[in-house]
C-alpha cells in the first residue's frame, strides 16, 4: 500500500492489551452461568464483537443470561481494566511515524467511550494523542462488522475510503474495512492470522512491522 491519508486503529488488542483481561472475565462469568468454554473458544466466538452480541450468543449456547447482564459485566470489566491494562508494544512508535509523516489517525472501536477512557487513560502518550479522536459503536449506534463507523471517520476527515488503512485484530474489523472499501491490516500477535487473512486483510505479527506496510 502507498501511504494512507488516514489510519483507523481498533482499541482493544491493537492499542491496549485488554483482551486477556476481558476474556478471562467472560470465561469466569459464563462458566458460572452454565457455559464452560476454553480461552480459545472465548476468543473464537466473542472477540471483536459487542457485549450485547456476546449476551445473545451465550444465551443461545445455553448460558443463563439475565436481562441486565451487559450492565453487570461492564461494571466488573471496567473495575478489572482499571487495575492495569498494558499498552501494545511498539504502537507508540507507529504513531510517532504517522505524526512525522503528517498522517492523521483515530480509533474505531465496538467498545464504549468509558472503557476506552479507562484503558487509554492509563497511558498519557495514547490519551493525549487520541483526545477527540475516538469513535465508539455505543455512541454511533452501529458496530463492526458494519462499515458505518469507518465511513463516518473517513468522512469527518474528508478522506476517500480507498485511502484509509484500518488496523484491527478481529475479523469483525477486517470485514468492516472490506465493506467500507478500505485496506485492512490484521494484527495477529498470537497466531498465524489465517482468520484475518481470510477476510482480505494484510496480516502482520509485530507493530514494528507496520511502518513498512504503511510505507512510512
Amino acid at each position: 500500500m502507498t501511504q494512507p491519508d488516514l489510519v483507523i486503529f481498533d482499541c482493544d488488542g491493537v492499542l491496549v492489551d485488554s483482551e486477556p483481561i476481558t476474556n478471562a472475565l467472560l470465561r469466569e462469568d459464563l462458566g458460572a452461568r452454565g457455559l464452560a468454554l476454553s480461552t480459545h473458544e472465548i476468543e473464537k466466538y466473542f472477540v471483536g464483537g459487542t457485549m450485547t452480541g456476546v449476551a445473545a450468543e451465550a444465551a443461545r449456547m445455553g448460558a443463563d443470561i439475565p436481562a441486565n447482564w451487559v450492565d453487570l459485566i461492564y461494571v466488573e470489566m471496567h473495575r478489572r481494566l482499571a487495575l492495569g491494562t498494558p499498552i501494545i508494544e511498539g504502537v507508540e512508535g507507529v504513531m510517532d511515524q504517522l505524526d512525522a509523516a503528517g498522517i492523521p489517525y483515530c480509533v474505531g472501536s465496538n467498545g464504549s467511550l468509558e472503557k476506552m477512557q479507562i484503558t487509554l487513560g492509563q497511558h498519557p502518550s495514547l490519551q493525549d494523542r487520541l483526545a477527540g479522536k475516538l469513535y465508539s459503536a455505543h455512541v454511533l449506534g452501529t458496530a463492526k462488522p458494519e462499515p458505518d463507523m469507518f465511513l463516518k471517520a473517513a468522512a469527518d476527515h474528508g478522506i476517500a475510503p480507498a485511502s484509509v488503512a484500518v488496523i484491527d485484530d478481529a475479523t469483525a474489523g477486517c470485514i468492516a474495512a472490506r465493506r467500507a472499501g478500505m485496506q485492512a491490516f490484521g494484527y495477529a500477535a498470537l497466531d498465524d492470522g489465517a482468520r484475518l487473512k481470510a477476510e482480505g486483510s494484510t496480516v502482520f505479527h509485530s507493530m514494528h512491522d507496520l511502518h513498512r506496510l504503511l510505507d512510512l
